[in-house]
């Protein structure tokens, strides 16, 4: 066994959107500071690497998912997950953070020690079996909050009865052949309103079978508005903008839909109307029984779910299901669907910190005990951040305020000679039963003991709100009575 010991000043697990970021920001902002990523897979990329089923695109647009320092160049704002894939690896080519990854790097666990005001960094070489120390002063956890090694998939009955082919997005094969082929996408999420119309072109059959419907929207593919701007003006100048606007108006209609849901909900389904016609059972199969922003709404550009319905091309059954069989599944109404191909577009399962294992001086630590502090920070655990973005605009938007107020805390430290900052949580401010991420999604409501809680009231609670964190992260008082330095 190998116990080498490789210091870093800061270590980033996860090479995805939320690491390179991380990386980027550290680098321009703390440069006296050393830094290494670690990567669990053999690619970077995160979400975008991993997920190759067809049509796999963004569901917001680029101009915010994209990062604040990178203006986003193509014709496209809502693009496929190759092109979202090859903006991250030409950002860090660019940057030169290429050489920072270590690839094959899987975290185990992080003891803490208070004597050294450093991180033990246990990891697992995925290609050898062998274990690597590391040790680092601030840990920046950028691992997203799903398994990446398995989706979730419901217990159905005769599951294994099927004989045709059955997978999960999460594990597409690279072979798999659907022409001509009948195909049942179980789900209702962004996931299957990506791929039902995506696989239209090739299969015989597409049919996308919902136990209950989800708000869906469409928007353009292109932002003319924003391919106007980027002709007119220079491109950051153009980027900004855009971001701006979108930003704005995303969080106009989220606010609109939490204060005046039924006003959001008579607007949300007389669009599907107009869009599907008054012949299409919009009732049934698109006004779910909950109220918009209670579960994320799907996104679909260019209107591709609904001219794939309008044609024929696919169909929506809005059923449960009874049982699998040989050819395919029992609907509880009695009516069996026969699939030469079942896709379980059933969700992620929840994943945080990646399962790592903490202590803090030799004592195990639980992190669903502890306080989400700004959104970023656990209560009582120092030198330690983990980037949660955002579920009602883009993830990346809260990621980039979490690293830039991580490199704000990190120069500060250093101006006034502090080892160590910890958020110190007072019981009395504490208390609240909402959960840390507030939305009915199967996988938030399986996961809810697998998260940190959140507080009342600030700096203990997540506000889903980009522009109060642009005040509180960017611009907020560093020494607020609840960070403890040392």
């Amino acid at each position: 066994m190998n116990t080498s010991n490789h210091h870093q000043d800061v270590i980033i697990v996860g090479a995805g959107l939320s690491g390179i970021c991380a990386a980027y920001y550290l680098q321009k902002e703390c440069p006296n500071h050393s830094f290494t990523i670690l990567e669990m897979r053999g690619a970077m990329g995160g979400t975008w690497d991993l997920f190759r089923y067809p049509g796999v695109r963004s569901d917001s647009d680029m101009y915010t998912l994209g990062y604040a320092f990178r203006p986003w160049q193509d014709a496209k704002a809502v693009t496929d997950g190759d092109t979202i894939l090859q903006y991250i690896r030409d950002t860090a080519k660019d940057e030169k953070l290429e050489e920072k990854i270590h690839y094959h790097r899987k975290v185990m666990a992080a003891s803490w020690s208070s004597a050294q005001a450093e991180w033990t960094v246990e990891v697992t070489n995925t290609q050898t079996q062998e274990t690597l120390h590391y040790t680092c002063n601030f840990l920046f956890m950028c691992s997203g909050y799903y398994n990446y090694e398995q989706g979730y998939t419901p217990d159905f009955q005769g599951i294994e009865d099927y004989k045709g082919c059955l997978v999960h997005p999460q594990h597409w094969p690279q072979d798999l052949d659907y022409t001509g082929k009948r195909v049942l996408v179980i789900g209702s999420g962004a996931t299957a309103v990506t791929l039902v119309p995506a696989m239209t072109d090739k299969a015989e059959e597409v049919i996308m079978l919902q136990r209950s419907p989800s708000y869906v929207v469409s928007k353009p593919a292109k932002d003319k508005f924003a391919n106007f701007l980027k002709k007119t003006l220079p491109s950051k100048m153009a980027h900004r903008l855009v971001r701006r606007r979108n930003i704005l108006m995303e969080t106009f209609f989220y606010q609109l839909a939490r204060r005046k849901p039924k006003f959001a909900k008579k607007m949300l389904i007389k669009n599907l109307r107009k869009e599907l016609g008054q012949d299409f059972d919009v009732e049934t199969h698109f006004t779910p029984s909950y109220n918009p922003w209670d579960q994320r709404v799907c996104l679909v550009p260019d209107s591709d779910l609904f001219v794939a319905l309008k044609n024929g091309k696919a169909r929506v059954i809005t059923d449960h299901i009874h049982s699998f069989t040989e050819k395919g599944v029992q609907l509880q109404s009695g009516v069996e669907l026969s699939a030469d191909i079942i896709v379980t577009a059933t969700g992620l399962e929840v994943k945080f910190l990646s399962d790592m294992k903490m202590t803090m001086d030799g004592k195990a630590i639980d992190p669903t005990q502890k306080y989400v502090y700004r959104g970023v920070m656990l209560s009582d655990i120092p030198n330690f951040v983990q980037v949660i973005g955002y579920t009602n605009i883009s993830w990346t938007l809260k990621a980039g305020l979490a690293c830039e107020y991580v490199c704000r805390l990190l120069n500060y430290m250093d101006k006034k000679g502090f080892n160590t900052c910890t958020p110190r949580a007072t019981q009395h401010s504490l208390h609240s039963d909402e959960p840390l991420i507030n939305l009915s999604s199967g996988y938030f409501t399986r996961a809810r003991h697998k998260l940190p809680k959140q507080g009342s009231k600030d700096p203990w609670k997540l506000h889903q709100n980009y522009i109060r964190d642009v005040f509180k992260l960017r611009f907020g008082k560093l020494k607020d009575g609840v960070m403890e330095y040392k």
